[in-house]
C-alpha cells in the first residue's frame, strides 16, 4: 500500500489514526501548495477530486476520503479499536463523527478557505469571502455545542478514545494556526483538547 500524504488536516486524521494503531505504510508527498493535487497525474490516476488523503492498495486500486480511509483501516487492524468493537460502539463513533465534520470541521475550513486561505483556493474551487464570517460562526457553534456534550466525559463517546476524537483535534488544532484558534472559554473542550495531545502518539516525530 501507499499513502498519499499532505499538509492539512484531513491527511493529518488518518496519520493519526495510523499512529494510534501502530500501523506504517509507505508514504507519497503530494505538495498541495503548489497545486500538485490539481494537475495530472494525481487528479488523474490518484483521486479526480484532487483531494487529499488517499491510500492506495496492494491491487492498485484507489481509497480517498478520511472516514473510508480509517475504517478500511480498522478492519484490517481492529487493535486498538478506534471506531469501536461491536456494532453499537461503531455506530456511536460514526454518529459522533458525522457531528464533528458537519458541525465543526466543514464551516471551519470553509471559513478559512473563503478568508485567509482565499489566495491558494480561489482558482480551484468556489470560494465564498463574503461569508467567510459567517462559516465562522457557525464553526464557533458547533465548539460551542461539543463543550455542552463533553461535560463529565473524557472523550466524545464516553471513555472510549476514537476516531472522532482525532477528527475534532486535527481540526482545531488546524484552526488554530488559520484565524480561528481554540477559545479556552470553552473550558469542556480545552481540557479535552489538551489531554487528547499528551497522547503518545499526537507528540511531533523527533
Amino acid at each position: 500500500m501507499r499513502f498519499f500524504n499532505s499538509v492539512g488536516p484531513n491527511p493529518r486524521v488518518v496519520s493519526l489514526f495510523m499512529a494510534e494503531k501502530g500501523v506504517a505504510i509507505p508514504e507519497v508527498s503530494v505538495d498541495i501548495r503548489g497545486g500538485e493535487n490539481r494537475r495530472a497525474p494525481y487528479n488523474e490516476t490518484v483521486n479526480p477530486a484532487g483531494q487529499t488523503p488517499a491510500l492506495e492498495l496492494d491491487d492498485g486500486s484507489i481509497l480517498t476520503e478520511i472516514t473510508a480511509i480509517c475504517e478500511y483501516l480498522e478492519e484490517l487492524h481492529p487493535t486498538p479499536p478506534l471506531i469501536g468493537a461491536t456494532p453499537q460502539e461503531r455506530a456511536e463513533t460514526r454518529m459522533w463523527t458525522r457531528r464533528a465534520d458537519l458541525k465543526v470541521c466543514e464551516p471551519m475550513t470553509s471559513g478559512f478557505r473563503s478568508s485567509e486561505g482565499l489566495p491558494m483556493f480561489q482558482s480551484r474551487m468556489r470560494c465564498l469571502p463574503e461569508a467567510a464570517a459567517g462559516l465562522k460562526a457557525v464553526a464557533q457553534d458547533g465548539i460551542a455545542w461539543f463543550d455542552a456534550q463533553l461535560a463529565g466525559r473524557r472523550y466524545i463517546a464516553g471513555d472510549r478514545f476514537t476516531l472522532a476524537d482525532i477528527l475534532l483535534f486535527a481540526f482545531l488544532d488546524f484552526g488554530r494556526n488559520v484565524g480561528q484558534p481554540l477559545d479556552t472559554a470553552f473550558t469542556n473542550v480545552t481540557a479535552w483538547f489538551d489531554r487528547v495531545g499528551e497522547r503518545p502518539a499526537f507528540q511531533p516525530a523527533t
